[in-house]
């Protein structure tokens, strides 16, 4: 027998809260399905637990420079078994919160595995056995992402670590072999090497974070260079196998190739979209070459009523931005607005230590882009704050249009540069121009202090 729901959301990562519990005050009869934890990646295996255990990575890295402020605090030990037993514990508590939220009037939180019968119909094998067929006019897809398996022969036949189960290891790898120079790689290489492990990052790219500009990833290079991680970069592993038990990569960098032997590998190389199991096509709904659901400014498929939120859909994979699809949606279906993603401004912030801060376009962008610009550039070593605490690696970059004094975009590599970035992008939403930072009051000594200075460090003379 066929069940009739108002909405229907697959998927409870975080956009499935605010907006399952927006459409039930709404009076609308609202089903949220999960087949596995509510919450999604962001709660459970994305950005509460690794942010949880990073905060752990960086009190080691603190104890250990206690000599560099005085304080001498002796031999270091990690406890990778607390801290993940910390991690286990934050995580549980956000998950619970999100479960009572979505239970309620006019609410229904179903646990099983959806996959469309046709265009608004859904059918939910149960986790606990048995199925349900559901329909809606309404249905809101937010299924995430995934950790990829790239296509390196042999890389199947031995055990590898992925974004969830390294955080589940009980104790730091001797030699942790990471295969990807991304947000995920450099965070998890960073935190492990804080625990007490050597680390080896191997890249296929030119440069780590790709989309960065060069200057900004040859920095971070060289802070983790300077944390004794070692970096490979345009360094292709093209073939994975084990020796005694422990995970080797055959990498060719140029014109030359070598084996690499770790105790531990992880695999960093990207993730991909849960969209297989969901069967959207069953529904007339399209998705890209890759897997991705098609959706238009306005967050609709292409199929009337059916919306996409979150990282299904295709990058940014952020929570903020899950959480202002939910923002959106709920606007323009509740209140009658006509809200969208166009010229949506996209700030993140990658967690190594120090934190990278960003907000808008690259300065590589912003030429592309044809804008006449101005680059102002100051290093962290002439912030005083910094250097009161003695965190001084990293710099601060800003792009301005030349023409308009306009701020385009930002990087903060530097202590707390993610806060940093979030004042920057405040200016550009209000269209200030970057002398309203340069020139603002700021409280001595902060950081924020550092925006007063930072635009008498062009890097052009004129």
């Amino acid at each position: 027998m066929t069940e009739r729901f108002d909405a229907i959301i697959v998927g409870t990562g975080q956009a499935a809260k605010p907006l399952a519990g927006a459409l039930a005050k709404a009076g609308k009869r609202t089903a949220a399905i999960e087949s596995k934890h509510v919450g999604g990646t962001c709660v459970n295996e994305g950005c509460t637990p690794t942010k949880t255990m990073v905060a752990s990575g960086r009190v080691a890295y603190l104890a250990r420079r206690g000599p560099d402020y005085g304080v001498n605090t002796g031999p270091i030990s990690i406890d990778l078994a607390k801290v993940r037993q910390r991690k286990r514990e934050i995580v549980e508590s956000f998950r619970s919160g999100n479960i009572k939220r979505l239970t309620g009037e006019n609410m229904e939180l179903i646990y099983g595995l959806a996959e469309f019968t046709g265009p608004k119909t859904l059918h939910v094998d149960l986790r606990d056995g048995g199925s349900r067929i559901l329909e809606a006019d309404w249905i809101f897809l937010n299924t995430g992402l995934r950790a990829a398996v790239p296509n390196i022969l042999g890389l199947s036949d031995i055990p590898f670590l992925n974004n969830e189960s390294i955080m589940e290891l009980d104790a730091a790898p001797e030699h942790l072999l990471v295969l990807g120079g991304g947000y995920i790689g450099l965070e998890f290489g960073q935190m492990f090497r804080r625990f007490g492990s050597r680390v080896t990052i191997v890249h296929k790219g030119h440069q780590l974070l790709d989309h960065e500009d060069r200057d900004v990833a040859e920095e971070i290079r060289k802070i983790l260079n300077e944390d004794g991680i070692e970096v490979l970069l345009e360094s292709d592993a093209y073939a994975a196998g084990a020796s005694g038990g422990l995970p080797q990569l055959v990498v060719r960098t140029g014109s030359e190739s070598r084996t690499i032997t770790g105790s531990h590998l992880l695999v960093a190389t990207g993730r991909v979209p849960n969209t297989e199991a969901l069967n959207p096509a069953a529904a007339g709904v399209e998705t890209d070459e890759h897997g991705y659901i098609k959706v238009n400014d306005y967050l609709e498929t292409t199929v009337p009523g059916i919306y996409t939120l979150g990282d299904v859909k295709g990058g940014p994979a952020f929570t903020h931005i899950s959480y202002d699809d939910y923002r959106i949606l709920e606007a323009n279906l509740l209140h009658d607005e006509r809200r969208s993603i166009r010229d949506r401004v996209v700030p993140y912030t990658v967690f190594i230590d120090p934190q990278l801060g960003r907000i808008g376009l690259t300065e590589i962008e912003a030429r592309n882009s044809g804008h006449n610009i101005r680059i102002a550039k100051m290093p962290m070593t002439s912030v005083a704050r910094a250097i009161e605490t003695a965190e001084t690696r990293g710099f601060l970059k800003l792009v301005v249009d030349r023409n308009t004094e306009q701020i385009l975009g930002a990087a903060v590599l530097g202590i707390e540069g993610g806060e940093i970035a979030s004042i920057i992008q405040i200016a550009m939403q209000g269209k200030l121009p970057y002398t309203a930072l340069r020139d603002g009051v700021f409280a001595h000594p902060t950081l924020a202090e550092s925006l007063n200075n930072v635009f008498f460090y062009w890097t052009d003379v004129s």
